[in-house]
């Protein structure tokens, strides 16, 4: 195999590219937007399996070089009283701690390093139409060009059109929570930077972090029926501020504050998951990230599973003999870690699971670090772990975040 098309230059997509452009693989990446989105999109947590990831794709200079790391969780109850204050993962690793970041930000940082790395990188690239064929799949796009490879690779999203080609009626659901986030420099509460604080109200699960410059990034997520479809179209910035300060002025925590304090760059999207057991390939085309395991943002996993996603898929093309068994081994690696990230998050959106007090998900059967640092370790052959795929959802220190 010499060439693979990446469709979609998110986190997913560009992060894919840059590792199996390490194995030594051609790779162009395809994106339907104009430019590099950086404006796009509320900030989000890496977790330590992410940032694990991250250091194998030799990346971790790139996203270091944006936000801002977190070393341990406080959790507040709804009288503003802690509960808890524990370490964040790896913390002692400055390397894999945790790091809070703004989603358009990580997904530049990362498409100019592919840039660098001289990684094709196509922008205003609108994927119309898949052909799988014998030895070969096809690409075209809405501006007539075509792009042939020996593997597709939809890093796509949410509403994937290579998901919906190799799994036809497979949609996002509706995970029961509406997810809100804001920013404010002008906080009420007085906090250090380094931590991020979870507030367990009686209505609302709320969690802010402060910035080393004194920027608060908060983020809400509100039970109930979904934002209609033609709210988030036209953005109301100011009617939600509003009814989250109505819901969080029943606790006594400072969130509600935080809250009215923030400015009208407020944002909102509804908590989807993409149902387990959707395929993820067929043929020549294979999906990853969001395109095929999406979760509602419970546990604050997704992009780090998506880091994950591309290394691993990377080795197992590098070191299986052929393509269907390098991606039959990638699928019995990553399928029971991601759906059962779908299945703890989705219970914490819908109520159905409480998170523990010291905000770690609850896990029966958590995956041992060693058996995800060796799947991730590049020097280490994806044949020597292909029995061992008996995975969960995180790291060992995965949170009830955003």
């Amino acid at each position: 195999m010499t060439r693979i098309l990446v469709i979609g230059g998110g986190i997913a997509g560009t992060a894919t590219a840059l590792a199996l452009h390490k194995a030594e693989f051609e790779v162009a990446v395809h994106e339907a937007h104009p430019d590099t989105a950086g404006d796009i999109g509320a900030f989000l947590t890496l977790a330590s399996n992410g940032m694990r990831a991250v250091a194998q794709l030799d990346a971790s200079d790139v996203v270091t070089g944006i936000g801002y790391p977190l070393r341990s969780m406080r959790v507040l109850d709804g009288q503003g009283a802690e509960m808890a204050h524990v370490p964040l993962g790896e913390a002692d690793d400055a390397l894999l701690r945790y790091r809070c970041l703004r989603r358009g930000e990580l997904n530049a940082a990362l498409q100019a390093e592919a840039v660098r790395r001289g990684i094709g990188l196509s922008h205003g690239s609108r994927l119309v139409s898949v052909e799988d064929g014998p030895d070969q799949v096809t690409a075209r796009f809405a501006d007539g060009s075509v792009a042939t490879a020996d593997l597709l690779v939809g890093a796509d999203g949410l509403n994937s059109t290579i998901r919906r080609a190799i799994a036809p009626g497979a949609e996002p659901v509706y995970a029961g929570q509406s997810v809100f986030y804001g920013y404010t420099r002008s906080t009420p509460v007085a906090e250090e930077t380094g931590h991020i604080t979870m507030v367990r109200g009686s209505t609302v699960a709320f969690g802010y972090a402060v910035s080393p410059d004194g920027e608060t990034y908060w983020f809400a997520r509100v039970a109930g029926e979904a934002i209609p479809v033609e709210e988030l179209a036209h953005p109301s910035p100011a009617r939600w501020r509003e009814r989250l300060v109505e819901l969080l002025s029943k606790d006594a925590t400072p969130a509600a504050s935080i809250v009215a304090a923030s400015t009208d760059s407020l944002m909102a999207t509804n908590a989807t998951e993409i149902p387990p057991g959707t395929p993820w390939r067929s043929g020549r085309r294979l999906i990853v990230g969001d395109a095929a395991h999406a979760a509602s943002p419970a546990t604050g996993q997704g992009a780090s599973m998506a880091l994950e996603d591309a290394v691993i898929l990377a080795k197992s093309l590098r070191d299986m003999p052929d393509l269907d068994s390098a991606l039959a081994l990638y699928e019995a690696c990553r399928r029971p870690r991601v759906e059962y990230n779908i299945t703890v998050s989705g219970e914490l959106s819908r109520g159905t699971r409480n998170p523990s007090s010291t905000g770690r998900a609850p896990s029966a059967q958590r995956p041992g670090d060693d058996t995800l640092a060796s799947q991730l370790d590049w020097d280490l052959d994806m044949r020597t772990v292909a029995g061992d795929t008996d995975q969960g959802p995180s790291d060992g220190s995965g949170s009830d975040g955003p």
